[in-house]
């Protein structure tokens, strides 16, 4: 089992890294290592598929609506079950805000800074956020980091829990690389987190958050999640995380620097930003 591999990575005593950053180097959040099969039916897996498809297609669809849909597919199921299933997929209809990640009361909020503001170059801001990917057998979580100009995808993590490990990771490789002015995210904790924002602020970026009910904030994400489940994720069908992850890998690779992208004329998102 890949998880066991490199746990048994982690533990050798000759190494001198960190936990954290051998987590890093081998992407994955620390919480993977201590993941343990989660205790969901197959029956309940099969309706978490249903309800992530018809989320990606409609997601103004709450907890009457899904039941009231899945009834008519054949699946009696009853409210408040679909109620516990959408809250732990992290699904929520977008009045008055889709969100799969969830405010820390005892974290700072930071105001939204993009109203009116024209987005005309690359790094002038970044956006993030995370989804919930499907496998046969369970399911992960995917965070990514978007260039909105661009629609280039700087960098992404799965994990199997939803502490912020895995998100401040995807940020740290982000940075690594180039700096944004502005950074907005939605108010979730993993975003919220002082080591996430620490590390915002360590490099100088500029921290915008969502407001509260406003679901096309961070809009140009969200369209990536779409097509990242219709192109890739409900066509292959992963059948573990390992697989997940080597598909996303090719597939986030043809993203940047194959798909053409209409808003972009027809240029693929690494010519937009690498040639500006």
């Amino acid at each position: 089992m890949l998880i066991k591999d490199r746990r048994e990575m982690i533990e050798f005593r000759g190494c001198k890294l960190s936990v954290r950053r051998q987590c890093a180097l081998l992407g994955i959040a620390r919480g993977g290592l201590y993941y343990k099969k989660r205790g969901v039916s197959a029956r309940d897996q099969q309706i978490m598929r249903m309800l992530d498809e018809q989320y990606t297609k409609m997601p103004y669809y709450g907890v009457e609506r899904m039941t009231a849909w899945l009834h008519r597919r054949g699946v009696k199921v009853g409210h408040n079950k679909v109620r516990r299933l959408l809250r732990t997929m992290g699904l929520e209809a977008i009045y008055p805000k889709r969100r799969l990640s969830i405010p820390n009361k005892e974290n700072m909020i930071y105001p939204y800074l993009l109203k009116d503001v024209k987005i005309s170059r690359p790094n002038q801001v970044w956006a993030t956020d995370i989804t919930y990917i499907r496998l046969s057998a369970g399911f992960v979580y995917l965070a990514a980091i978007m260039d909105w100009f661009s629609r280039y995808v700087l960098s992404w993590r799965l994990s199997a829990t939803m502490d912020n490990e895995f998100c401040v990771s995807a940020l740290e490789e982000a940075l690594a690389r180039r700096r944004p002015e502005i950074f907005n995210s939605d108010q979730g904790s993993q975003f919220t987190s002082r080591e996430f924002t620490d590390m915002l602020r360590s490099a100088n970026v500029r921290i915008s958050m969502d407001g509260r009910g406003r679901v096309f904030d961070n809009i140009f994400v969200e369209r990536l999640w779409r097509t990242v489940k219709y192109e890739e994720v409900y066509i292959k069908d992963y059948k573990d995380v390992r697989t997940a992850r080597k598909e996303l890998a090719s597939y986030f690779r043809i993203y940047n620097t194959e798909r053409l992208h209409q808003s972009l004329d027809y240029q693929t998102p690494s010519e937009v930003y690498k040639g500006c």
